[in-house]
């Protein structure tokens, strides 16, 4: 999702929804960016804890409790934003672009996003698959490319300078989820072992703001 990336060396950035910090560490260890880990649900002393383990000092991550929609931070803070597998739970508000987020994105500031979506937007007709795991709402947050390609190219202060469906086998990356040892994981085996794959995909964003 880096690939050719334009955030200044030494950026400052935001890894928004960043979990316990994988995608943290990968931005300080492979990019040399100062990085603040930003998640609602995980412990931030948790979280240091998992950065001391890496060998990342305080200046380098900074794991933060932050709403997406209620950010403690200065206006553009940010060089930019990076957000995997967590956005679509916040970023389908119309509104939430333009008023929540690029405010704390200083002006030329990148957003490199990625989140699950569905290859073709089914919901008049969800797949039995797909139901063995989730519900008709919590289907919602996933949406296809051109339901996002209409929201972000509605926004006044961004630009958008790519929109795509990645690359790669996506059963590999499902099997790979699978596999893990927790109860999220456990309960979408049911339509991942039924064929559910095969809707699914991960769409990628870049954006500019301008």
């Amino acid at each position: 999702m880096l690939l050719n990336h334009k955030i200044p060396a030494g950026g400052l950035v935001c890894d928004l929804g960043s979990g316990q910090g994988l995608t943290s560490v990968m931005l300080v260890k492979d990019y040399g960016f100062t990085v603040y880990a930003a998640d609602l649900w995980s412990d931030p002393e948790e979280n240091r804890k998992f950065f001391d383990e890496m060998g990342l000092t305080r200046k380098q991550v900074i794991p933060v409790k932050a709403d997406a929609a209620d950010f403690p931070f200065e206006k553009d803070f940010f060089d930019a934003v990076v957000s995997t597998d967590s956005y679509n739970y916040w970023g389908r508000d119309p509104e939430y672009l333009d008023a929540k987020l690029l405010p704390f994105v200083r002006s030329g500031g990148y957003l490199y996003i990625c989140v699950p979506g569905m290859k073709k937007d089914c919901y008049d007709n969800l797949p039995k698959e797909l139901l063995l795991s989730w519900t008709p709402e919590q289907l919602a947050y996933l949406r296809d490319i051109t339901y996002w390609t209409e929201m972000l190219n509605n926004s006044r202060d961004a630009e958008v300078i790519s929109i795509y469906e990645m690359k790669g086998n996506n059963d590999e990356l499902w099997a790979d989820w699978i596999r893990q040892e927790n109860e999220i994981a456990a309960n979408d085996r049911k339509a991942i072992g039924a064929g559910g794959g095969k809707y699914l995909n991960f769409i990628a964003f870049v954006l500019r703001k301008k």
